[in-house]
């Protein structure tokens, strides 16, 4: 099982952190090691002082596919949840102003977290709206309309360079209002208005 992210497919987002509209989607991975086991917390690690939540809409692929056409890539995917790429932001800045990768601040161990509760595209309302609430505060605000990238370009995208299997995960980005986690914080994220997890950190 592979994640796979798109990084700055807001255009809000990417103007908070500085950053330039892509033209193309921008791709990183995780590892499977990257995934939040259920049921436990997000333990904040120790080698940064800045670790970001990013909430972002999951899908969920299922079926096998390479050089996939736009057209055709709503048969790859049926199921969406929600998920946190967590960001060990001052590691990144390190990294970019050196022009190095961003793994270290990206993939590492339960940086990766998912809800175990999916959802048929089908039966959600498009845009597909999103929250994310840190201790009862609104923090983030998501819409789908506002991505960049939608779900079928992603697929067709990522295809070109990845083999898609099934059960790969497609986080698609995040909004703006991304920030820091201090230890006690209690992260949920709601579709629409249905709470959808509920995530402690420690």
């Amino acid at each position: 099982m592979k994640i796979i992210c798109i990084g700055r497919n807001y255009a809000a987002h990417a103007a908070e952190l500085g950053n330039e509209v892509p033209s193309e989607p921008v791709l990183f991975c995780k590892p499977d090691s990257a995934i939040i086991q259920r049921g436990n917390p997000f333990v904040i690690p120790t080698f940064s002082n800045d670790i970001h939540y990013e909430l972002e809409l999951v899908v969920k692929v299922n079926r096998l596919g390479k050089h996939i056409q736009k057209s055709f890539a709503n048969r790859y995917y049926t199921e969406v949840t929600l998920g946190i790429d967590f960001t060990a932001r001052d590691v990144q800045e390190a990294m970019k102003k050196k022009g190095l990768p961003w793994e270290r601040a990206k993939a590492f161990d339960n940086s990766a977290f998912v809800s175990d509760r999916f959802f048929e595209v089908s039966a959600l309302s498009n845009p597909i709206l999103f929250t994310l609430k840190k201790n009862g505060e609104v923090v983030q605000e998501g819409n789908s309309a506002l991505m960049l990238f939608d779900f079928d370009a992603i697929i067709e995208e990522v295809s070109k360079v990845f083999t898609l299997k099934i059960g790969d995960l497609l986080f698609t980005g995040t909004p703006a209002g991304v920030g820091k986690v201090e230890s006690g914080d209690v992260l949920e994220g709601f579709l629409f208005n249905e709470q959808v997890f509920s995530l402690r950190i420690v």
